[in-house]
């Protein structure tokens, strides 16, 4: 995706956990959409980093979106994932995406990686891998007008 591109729909979504959200529904508010996989050791730690943002940002109106991408045959078994988003206290709304209808929506390859949003819908920061934590937390700032 190019940056300020529109925030592509969430559909044909295996299943929802926590709450089904459209894009309707975002609109208005800044939105994290977050995609991990059961497989990645690198999610898993990114994992309570998320969890910290939505807390930490509920105030200034940060919406988050988990999509749970699948990499391999066994990453597909739902049970498993809903679990891991049990296990993590992924409180926020998690699509499990196993035929990649939202990760071919995004253009996403990889895990974990980070779309923001702004307020309108429009694509303002993309981040993928471990090291990226810590831009994306200085661009949320900044969509979220916080000063540091």
């Amino acid at each position: 995706m190019r940056l300020r591109s529109e925030m592509p729909e969430f559909q044909n979504v295996t299943e929802w956990v926590n709450g089904e959200v459209s894009k309707d529904d975002l609109k208005g508010h800044p939105v994290l959409v977050h995609f991990w996989s059961i497989s990645c050791g690198i999610c898993k730690k990114t994992l309570p980093d998320i969890n910290e943002w939505r807390e930490k940002y509920k105030d200034a109106n940060l919406k988050v979106v988990g999509v749970h991408m699948p990499r391999s045959e066994k990453d597909t078994e739902i049970e498993p994932v809903k679990e891991t988003i049990e296990k993590y206290e992924l409180k926020h709304p998690q699509i499990i995406d196993n035929q990649h209808a939202v990760v071919d929506a995004f253009q996403n390859e990889y895990v974990p990686a980070y779309y923001l949003f702004d307020e309108e819908g429009k694509l303002r920061h993309f981040q993928a891998g471990e090291r990226g934590l810590q831009m994306v937390e200085q661009r949320l700032k900044r969509v979220l007008d916080i000063q540091n």
